[in-house]
Parts: structure tokens; C-alpha cells; sequence
């Protein structure tokens, strides 16, 4: 068992109580270096590792910075001569890209689906906790590391390497991540086309986010989230706040030009195993840029770190992101 701990060490009670474990295989992934931090293991999903059965290759990329290695996964489908996407997953707070991936299982889906992929590591704070510098709220504790720029340091890296189109970069990421995410957004949204946020949350004040051109968000929140709040709130130590999950995607909808209201789409969706029966609700922003999108998943009684993975090895909530993401390029 591994914790994949998303909050400061004053959240740690909460995390152990706000979260769903479930059985999993996952692929060895190969992290170039081990930073993954000593951290209470109580109330973790189980993400024992399998063998990698994936067929693509996991290469080293020169690192923007020399202490923050990252590597890239190239399926076996890709191409030289063709353009792929490109999607960055980005880890919670104290855990790691490779914990991440764990939780996730994007590398088969890469190998499937054909994409590239990359699921890079935080900076060690002074309790030996890995994070990402987004929003005054999560979780930079006063930081002046600048996540953007490595972020955009490694797109520059791997499109250097790898024949990336430059259409369809994606940003995703779990609590502190999905907070990471969205300032991707506010802040490379000329070459970001859009990003997933479990569990995060945008700017409390929408002045400290200005998108130079539209990013379609979703956004996917469970009622039960008793570490970062579905109605929003604030963080401790920090105490910085943040929107809730309707808000979040109501002040995206006003940077995007879309409509003012969301409107209820379709039926509800299952993507949580140990929840029975369909749980998410979706409701979807119109009037959109053509293109574009703007989604809230709500997940009733979903908790902050929930079960993803099914018995049958498949992984409907990875899935629906990709599904989500693929579907909307840069214009």
C-alpha cells in the first residue's frame, strides 16, 4: 500500500478519512529519481505494482531543472513523421508523478490510445513533501518556485524530441495537481487546449487568472471531499481560499464566453466502482467558442481520493478524462 497524500501534514487525519482503497494492478513505471516522501500509509488506495506489460519505451528527457528528471512514454504506435498528443498528469500534494501514474494507470492507456505522455515529480518542500507552486490556496506555502515555467520548460523538451502537435497539449492533475492545472491554464492558454482538475479548484479572484484565448475545462468533484471542499473553502496554514466546484467552472465559463448557466447533459455516468450505480452527474456550459468546453462532473458521495480501478482492469474515470480531453484540440 502506498498513501497518496494531497494536503499539508495538517491534513493528514482528513486524507485518512476521506478516502476509498481498492485492489489494482498497475504498470512498473520507472521514475529517474526516487523522491517519493515518508508519509502515513493508513488509509491509502492499493497500488501494488504488476509487470508493465505495455510495449512502448519510458526515455530520460533533459531536465529544465537538473534536480526535477522527468521521463516520457512513447507508445509503440508513435510515428516521427506524425504529430501525437501530448498529456502531462500532474501529482497531489506530498505524493509523486509516479504514485500518480499508480492511481491513474494512464501508461496502458498511452500504449493503447496512442499518446505521449509525461507525469512529472514537484518540488521537496521542507518537510519532504512534494508540491506544486498554483494558486495562493494549494500549495505553494509561500513559494517563489516557478511551476509554470518548468512545465513549460518540459512541453519545449519533449516537442524538441518528439514530434508533438502542438494542437492537442493536455494538462491533468488530482487535488493540488488540478489546482496546478488550472494555472496552466490561466497562464498557457496559447498552447494548452484544455485540462481536467480532480478535486482542484481555480483563483478565489478571478483577476489573478487571464487567459490569453479559450481552455476547455472539466472539472470533477465529489460531494463527500472532506479535504478540499465540493462548495469550496480554505486551506489550513495557508489559509488561502478557494471556489467550490460549481464556481470554478462558472468563472471558466465567463473567461471562455460561454453561457452564464450550466445545463444538465444526458444521463449520469458511473466512474466509482464502490459507489453503486451511476453517481456523476453532468452538467455542460453552451454557447461556447466553437470547440470548446466547459464541464462539471459531480460525483454524489465521491470522497477526495477515490477508487478508480474496477476488478476487471478497466478504468472508466481515465478513460472518460481522455475521452473529455481528446475531444477538444486547440481550434
Amino acid at each position: 500500500m502506498v498513501t497518496l497524500l494531497l494536503v499539508g501534514a495538517a491534513l493528514l487525519s482528513a486524507c485518512s478519512d476521506d478516502s476509498d482503497t481498492s485492489a489494482g494492478t498497475t504498470p512498473d513505471t520507472t521514475i529517474a529519481v526516487d523522491t517519493t516522501p515518508t508519509a502515513d500509509t493508513t488509509a491509502a488506495p492499493d497500488t501494488t505494482a504488476a509487470p508493465d506489460t505495455t510495449e512502448g519505451t519510458t526515455d530520460s528527457v533533459a531536465p529544465p531543472d537538473p534536480a526535477r528528471p522527468f521521463e516520457v512514454f512513447t507508445p509503440s504506435s508513435y510515428d516521427p513523421a506524425t504529430p501525437m498528443p501530448l498529456v502531462i498528469l500532474l501529482h497531489g500534494f506530498g505524493a509523486s508523478g509516479e504514485l500518480q501514474e499508480a492511481f491513474f494507470q494512464l501508461q496502458p492507456l498511452a500504449e493503447e490510445r496512442g499518446f505521449l505522455y509525461v507525469h512529472p515529480d514537484g518540488t521537496v518542500n521542507q518537510i519532504g513533501s512534494q508540491f506544486w507552486n498554483a494558486t495562493d490556496a494549494c500549495c505553494g506555502f509561500q513559494s517563489e518556485v516557478d511551476d509554470v515555467a518548468y512545465l513549460t520548460a518540459i512541453i519545449d523538451q519533449v516537442s524538441a524530441e518528439k514530434n508533438v502537435d502542438p494542437q492537442r497539449i493536455y494538462v491533468m492533475g488530482h487535488s493540488n495537481g488540478g489546482f496546478m492545472s488550472y494555472r496552466m491554464a490561466c497562464e498557457l492558454a496559447g498552447r494548452v487546449a484544455a485540462i481536467a482538475s480532480l478535486a482542484g479548484a481555480t483563483f478565489a479572484d478571478e483577476d489573478d487568472c487571464a487567459p490569453s484565448e479559450p481552455v476547455s475545462v472539466l472539472q470533477l468533484h465529489g460531494t463527500a471531499d472532506e479535504t478540499i471542499a465540493y462548495e469550496g473553502g480554505s486551506t489550513p496554514i495557508i489559509n488561502g481560499t478557494y471556489p467550490g466546484a460549481a464556481q470554478s467552472t462558472a468563472t471558466w465559463a465567463g473567461y471562455n464566453g460561454c453561457a452564464t448557466e450550466p445545463t444538465p447533459t444526458g444521463e449520469p455516468i458511473d466512474l466509482l466502482p464502490l459507489i453503486d450505480g451511476a453517481e456523476t452527474s453532468v452538467q455542460a456550459y453552451g454557447d461556447c467558442p466553437e470547440g470548446v468546453a466547459v464541464e462539471l462532473w459531480t460525483m454524489d458521495g465521491g470522497p477526495h481520493v477515490p477508487a478508480l480501478n474496477v476488478p476487471d482492469g478497466s478504468h472508466p474515470m481515465s478513460e472518460r478524462i481522455l475521452d473529455f480531453l481528446f475531444a477538444h484540440p486547440k481550434g
